[in-house]
């Protein structure tokens, strides 16, 4: 199932990105992160919010800590702010999300309850759920752009390789057959596309050590151990501008490597790790219609923007 949303009058598109909430039960911590949330869409008023993945954190917990005891009221929580504003959203599953308690399947029915969701489970043979596009149209309702949804799994598959779980052949499989649809071999130009998945893929580390960056990594890529192929797909494919992730919450860098640009998105929840003096905030996405490139910034916490971060150049020993 494919949905559609529209360009704004302006020709623009600006979606907000959360990830990592790790909403839990509407503790203190959880408030904070709806208050941070609350301050972005007043400021940035999106017309798509995307959540990518550990929307709710269902994992072990610290002694003399309480679990996550109702994954499914969890979500429902986190996302109440957007759906009660009325704006669209959609979201990917990340490794805490369904860690217990509830599975994927489980809980994407109680997101598909909502009225404002633009997702779907997505072809059932099919690694994981919520593979899905959603399309966007300019005025005339002809086709302009296309998002890409993802499920990058949650722990290794494997006994013999340890670590996180990678988007499996099949998915890439049935991504690239998405991009053929909407770009037909007799399209003279393709539609710019973006993705969104959870995990980092391993080319997030290639482009930290080989180009120039912008944005900070203060701890390890925690991709999968196993290169599944996708980075390749989308080089192949032609049609994605950017992708998407969250995961490791104290990386927020983005960069360009052949011709895609790899973005982190900025931590959101405070039911999570951080660092001091690294602000909690989110990622802001704007395309403009007919352009082959976009925007992005970063929203913090305090309602500052950052547009410009620090560049990390692998070829000089210094960075400024």
């Amino acid at each position: 199932m494919s949905y559609c949303l529209s360009f704004q009058k302006d020709d623009t598109f600006k979606i907000v990105q959360f990830t990592d909430l790790h909403w839990m039960d509407g503790r203190t911590e959880d408030q904070r992160t709806r208050e941070l949330m609350e301050n972005v869409l007043d400021a940035e008023q999106p017309d798509l919010v995307v959540f990518t993945g550990d929307v709710v954190y269902a994992g072990p917990v610290s002694p003399g800590d309480v679990e996550c005891e109702d994954p499914a009221q969890a979500f429902r929580d986190a996302v109440a702010l957007v759906e009660e504003r009325g704006i669209k959203w959609s979201f990917v599953f990340g490794n805490h999300d369904t860690e217990s308690r509830i599975t994927r399947d489980e809980l994407m029915q109680v997101a598909l309850e909502h009225q404002h969701i633009v997702a779907d489970a997505g072809p059932e043979e099919l690694q994981g759920s919520g593979n899905y596009t959603v399309e966007l149209v300019d005025s005339e309702g002809k086709p302009a752009a296309a998002l890409y949804f993802l499920d990058s799994g949650a722990y290794s598959p494997l006994p013999e390789v340890p670590g996180y779980g990678w988007i499996e052949r099949e998915q890439i499989n049935w991504l690239a057959s998405e991009s053929s649809r909407l770009n037909p071999q007799d399209t003279k130009k393709k539609l710019p596309a973006l993705a969104f998945f959870h995990i980092p893929i391993p080319e997030y580390q290639e482009m930290w050590d080989t180009q120039v960056c912008q944005g900070n990594k203060f701890e390890p890529v925690c991709c999968p151990q196993v290169n599944s192929g996708l980075f390749t797909a989308l080089l192949e494919m032609g049609d994605v501008m950017g992708t998407f992730c969250g995961h490791d919450h104290t990386n927020d860098f983005e960069g360009t490597l052949h011709g895609v640009r790899l973005c982190y998105g900025r931590a959101s929840g405070y039911n999570t790790y951080g660092r001091e003096g690294f602000m909690r905030g989110a990622r802001v996405i704007k395309l403009t219609l007919g352009d082959r490139e976009f925007e992005t910034w970063l929203r913090l916490v305090d309602g500052s923007v950052v547009r410009n971060q620090p560049i990390h150049d692998p070829n000089n020993i210094i960075e400024n």
